[in-house]
């Protein structure tokens, strides 16, 4: 069985972390991922645009499904699952989420860009292992 592990963060999260250095932070995100990749257990690891004023929310509670400015107003709101599209544009990404067969109050999907490995420090040991690692199996 698969599982997607969702890294959730608060206000009181980004405060905490404000004074940590990035490259401390990596180090220990590059271990961990490093440990599910000896294991096996790794079948993609991607972060989220860390602005989630970018993302965009599509409610399929009306006929017509209504896009607003993400993301999701109340944490209790969980997610379900995801979709990874390679797509063009923002917009080209809301088109298709509006086509999505979620139709049902409530039922809502959150567009976010995915981050993509050249984003990070390239000259930072966890990066060039994660950047073999995707080489080695077809995802570069």
């Amino acid at each position: 069985m698969k599982y997607m592990l969702i890294m959730r963060a608060t206000d009181e999260t980004f405060a905490a972390f404000q004074d940590v250095d990035f490259n401390e932070i990596m180090d220990s995100m590059g271990a961990f991922n490093d440990e599910m990749i000896r294991a096996g257990v790794l079948v993609a690891a991607e972060g989220l645009d860390p602005d989630p004023a970018t993302s965009v929310v599509v409610d399929y509670s009306s006929e017509t499904p209504v896009v607003t400015d993400g993301p999701y107003g109340e944490t209790k709101e969980l997610f379900g699952g995801f979709w990874i599209l390679n797509v063009a544009s923002p917009e080209e990404a809301v088109e298709w989420a509006k086509r999505a067969p979620m139709a049902g109050p409530g039922s809502k999907a959150e567009i976010r860009r995915v981050t993509t490995i050249d984003e990070f420090p390239q000259d930072n040991v966890w990066v060039e292992k994660e950047r073999a690692w995707r080489e080695a199996t077809g995802q570069l």
